[in-house]
């Protein structure tokens, strides 16, 4: 990752499309981003390494343990519910309570998406893995959707570890690199991101500088 990481907080609000300059239509995802504050910043002298870390949305402060609560206190902010580290070499240029909104990325600009996938709960390995299943012909018992051979019997004894198998599915920690920055409304504070991003609407999302270069 480079040197100078910028990141922020959002919220998924959706898919809708816009035109581009050539008038083509672009399928973009918006998302609410920020406003963040500022809540800590880390230095080498104090905690051996660079880094900012900053809090969104907001939360009612009964809601709040008294350790968390003087870490806000502390900053100058209000309690916040969400927090994010970024490791970045330009930590010393942030302050605390400083807010952080879209103006952070401009139009073009290649960014990373990180969410939390949709939940499918308990799925099949046909839905959770891509499996064919059984042949749908004579002769096959009545389990057409099921996995098939999971391991030996005599050897190995067992089946091994990782194994794909039916079992939860979704619901995890998702990044999509690389996505394309198609246009920022600072007013309103929304980013327009091409293409899909993890997670459903009212999903949170954490918008960062591309690892990679874009590739258009």
């Amino acid at each position: 990752m480079g040197t100078n990481v910028k990141g922020i907080l959002g919220e998924k609000l959706g898919m809708t499309q816009v035109w581009d300059d050539a008038n083509r239509v672009v399928p973009v995802t918006v998302v609410k981003a920020g406003p963040c504050v500022v809540t800590q910043v880390r230095t080498p002298e104090v905690d051996g390494y660079e880094a900012v870390q900053i809090a969104f949305g907001a939360i009612d402060p009964r809601k709040v343990s008294k350790p968390q609560a003087g870490h806000f206190e502390k900053a100058g902010v209000t309690p916040r519910r969400h927090l994010v580290e970024i490791r970045t070499d330009d930590a010393a240029g942030y302050t605390l309570g400083q807010e952080i909104s879209a103006e952070l990325f401009e139009a073009g600009q290649a960014v990373d998406v990180v969410g939390t996938t949709k939940g499918k709960g308990f799925a099949g390995v046909m839905k959770r893995h891509g499996f064919h299943g059984l042949k749908a012909s004579h002769g096959v018992q009545r389990k057409h959707r099921s996995p098939g051979s999971i391991g030996g019997c005599a050897t190995p004894g067992r089946v091994f570890k990782g194994m794909k198998m039916a079992g939860r599915m979704g619901g995890v920690r998702q990044t999509t690199q690389s996505l394309k920055v198609a246009g920022v409304d600072t007013e309103r504070g929304l980013l327009l991101i091409k293409g899909a991003v993890p997670g459903p609407k009212g999903g949170i999302v954490f918008v960062r500088t591309a690892v990679k270069e874009f590739q258009a």
